[in-house]
């Protein structure tokens, strides 16, 4: 969950918890350390108080004062912590590691031997060997210290014993613990907000950076640059400096495909201009024939009158040709007619002559065309010239129009080397606009996808090559102004 937070508010939080976490260890270690003193105190406290009964108890031993001893047992044990519960206790041993006196008979009784046996489950040394203080440290966490009493001249005239049970060194935890949330409290409230102010303050570069790279794409790269921020950090320096490259690279890269861009320009008119001249070049073949034709035998009225219409319906069919190519010229096309087929077979008898090729064409058609002639025209033209062009010398070329309610259909086959799928495939994406020599089957392709037809090759028969355009028999949808 930490990790999707926003890295502006990973660092000052994280910060923070780090203040909390710190002030949470150190108070823990000094309350460890508070408890560990207060045993330590209680030891110290403990040394004092035999002492002083060491200094006084010496004349009351030799004198066996018994009475006089117990009194001053009882008055030094009630300055020891746990005394007035029961729970500290003295008790002066004779030589002997008898109990001479003690300041809780009822636990330490007159005339029981404690040294050289066992004493709550635990063994004690034998009063011979006992030359300086003995400390007996149980399992629970109690004391017991045994120090001898000797006289003026070294002779040992008894022991001081002390017992202090564990409860007494249990440190106070509910008033540590209530001085450590007071001092967690004072952490919290002054050292967490410093903490999320110094991480506000580091995240701040990065905020920058991440509102400039933002803007990478959509703003100027040269403004952004500028906007880069400045920092003594390294490596937020490093990130800027990486961040102000790239822009300079998508500047240089920006400089490149706007001049990649006119280039591109520059190819794409230059394509458009051999398309243009593809598709007029085509008919103007058959047109300067006719002209032939019409100077030879212009004076039969009936070639005239076939030649001249021969002649407008090609120059029409460019003009419509042209026009298509303006994007924002609208003209007005005439349906196909039957009589179409004959005009264009005519006009690529120059060709055929010349190669020599055989052309035969037929027609069956049983309901009205409702299809517009120019494109129809373009797409006759091209795909009889390649068909010659694949036929070669001696060859045969075979066109068909078709036509019904629902459908219109041209077929244009030759007798040359069969076309494969692959090949008839990759022509098309060979020819499409980037080879101006074959634009003729690219333009049928591109015209049946705008008619809503299709453009395919017959594969029905492998032993020659058969091309087939059909479209819908219906008037072409308007194009929305």
């Amino acid at each position: 969950m930490f990790g999707r937070l926003p890295y502006r508010v990973q660092i000052p939080l994280g910060l923070s918890l780090a203040v909390l976490l710190a002030a949470i260890l150190v108070t823990g270690i000094a309350a460890r350390v508070s408890a560990q003193n207060a045993r330590q105190d209680i030891l110290s406290l403990l040394d004092k108080a035999v002492v002083l009964v060491s200094a006084q108890v010496r004349p009351l031993l030799v004198a066996d004062d018994t009475w006089r001893v117990f009194a001053l047992l009882r008055d030094t044990a009630e300055l020891m912590p746990g005394a007035v519960t029961g729970q500290a206790r003295l008790a002066i041993l004779g030589a002997d590691g008898r109990v001479f006196a003690a300041s809780d008979p009822t636990q330490l009784e007159t005339g029981r031997t404690l040294l050289g046996g066992t004493w709550r489950d635990q063994s004690t040394p034998l009063p011979s060997a006992i030359t300086e203080r003995q400390r007996l440290d149980r399992g629970d966490g109690s004391v017991v210290m045994i120090d001898p009493i000797r006289s003026e001249d070294g002779q040992t005239l008894g022991f001081v014993l002390t017992e202090v049970d564990a409860a007494v060194f249990a440190p106070d935890w509910p008033s540590l613990a209530k001085t450590a949330l007071l001092a967690i409290a004072l952490a919290v409230t002054v050292l967490v907000p410093v903490g999320w102010w110094v991480g506000k303050r580091m995240t701040r570069p990065v905020e920058r950076l991440v509102a400039v790279i933002e803007r990478i794409g959509r703003d100027d790269p040269r403004e952004l640059r500028s906007a880069v921020p400045t920092t003594q950090d390294p490596e937020l320096s490093r990130i800027g400096d990486a961040v102000s490259q790239l822009m300079g690279e998508l500047e240089q890269r920006k400089l490149a495909e706007d001049r990649a861009l006119s280039a591109e320009r520059l190819a794409a008119v230059g394509r458009m201009t051999a398309a243009v001249a593809h598709e007029i070049n085509n008919p103007l073949a058959g047109l300067l024939t006719a002209t032939q034709t019409l100077r030879l035998h212009g004076g039969s009225d009936d070639i005239r009158t076939r030649t001249i219409d021969l002649l407008d319906r090609g120059l029409q069919q460019i003009r419509t040709t042209v026009a298509a190519l303006l994007p924002q010229a609208r003209m007005d096309d005439r349906p196909l007619e039957p009589g179409d087929l004959e005009d264009i077979v005519t006009l690529v008898r120059v060709s055929a002559n010349k190669l020599p090729v055989e052309i035969r064409f037929s027609m069956d058609i049983d309901s009205a065309l409702r299809v517009p002639s120019a494109p129809l025209r373009q797409v006759m033209l091209n795909l009889l010239l390649n068909a010659m062009k694949a036929a070669g010398e001696q060859g045969t070329v075979s066109a068909r129009l078709e036509a019904d309610e629902d459908q219109v259909t041209f077929c244009a086959s030759n007798t040359g080397p069969a076309l494969s799928a692959e090949k008839f495939r990759n022509t098309l994406a060979a020819e499409s606009g980037r080879d101006p020599r074959g634009f003729g089957l690219w333009v049928c392709q591109e015209l049946a996808s705008h008619l809503g037809g299709r453009f395919e090759l017959d594969a029905t028969q492998p032993e020659l090559t058969r091309l087939v355009f059909q479209v819908p028999n219906r008037e072409a949808a308007e194009e929305t102004p």
